[in-house]
């Protein structure tokens, strides 16, 4: 409790390890609320949870709250995953992909992951998930970097057609991105102007959080 008090003047760091995937992972005490940071960036909770809570309102908490199935590609400390429980309550099944086993340890150590009901955590790529499953989802979030990198297959449009195949109609896929310079800039300006699957729609949320851009997907029929 001390220290979560504190916290409201300066970050207090209480767990500092190196993973097989990360540089740094980092459990800060900030502003009296626990978070998950890489070297460079924010992982879970903070500024991250703010940017796909945003998302997750523009498509809609009601029609969220309906759904059955959600994947989350890139699930780190699970943040979007207590959005979905703790503020929309939704009781459905969700399917999350993580490919750093020992952020899925700190996750369930630190908030408690592993406590919420019919939520199913893989370790796995999140590239070879998508390209494996032929499970339909509701809702499918893609959250997935290395620090501040985002890999490339994200934006190929070979994933990106094998990722619009796992929805179902009137799903929704919820892409975050990160834009820090100008081929950023150029890379989602080209995703969003040569997107084009039959039967869906994309819109551009951008500068949350002054880096990051939320790209929305709806299959529409």
């Amino acid at each position: 409790m001390i220290r979560k008090i504190f916290s409201y003047l300066v970050p207090i760091t209480i767990y500092k390890a190196k993973s097989s995937w990360s540089k740094s992972i980092e459990i800060t005490w900030n502003h009296g609320q626990l978070v998950l940071d890489s070297e460079n960036t924010n992982y879970s909770y903070g500024s991250l949870q703010r940017i796909l809570r945003l998302g997750l309102k523009t498509i809609g908490f009601r029609q969220i709250k309906k759904m059955d199935r959600v994947l989350v590609l890139g699930v780190a400390g699970g943040s979007v995953i207590k959005t979905l429980v703790d503020d929309i309550q939704y009781k459905g099944t969700i399917t999350g992909v993580e490919i750093d086993a020992e952020v899925i340890q700190i996750a369930n150590r630190y908030f408690n992951l592993d406590a919420i009901p019919k939520l199913n955590l893989v370790v796995a790529d999140a590239f070879e998930y998508v390209l494996q499953t032929n499970t339909k989802y509701d809702l499918i979030i893609v959250d997935v970097f290395q620090d501040t990198t985002m890999p490339n297959f994200l934006f190929e449009n070979f994933f990106t057609k094998k990722l619009c195949s796992l929805l179902e109609v009137n799903g929704y896929i919820l892409f975050n991105t990160m834009i820090l310079n100008s081929i950023d800039e150029q890379r989602n300006s080209k995703y969003s102007s040569e997107f084009y699957q039959p039967n869906f729609r994309i819109k551009k949320i951008p500068r949350i959080e002054n880096h990051n851009e939320l790209l929305i997907i709806e299959k529409i029929k």
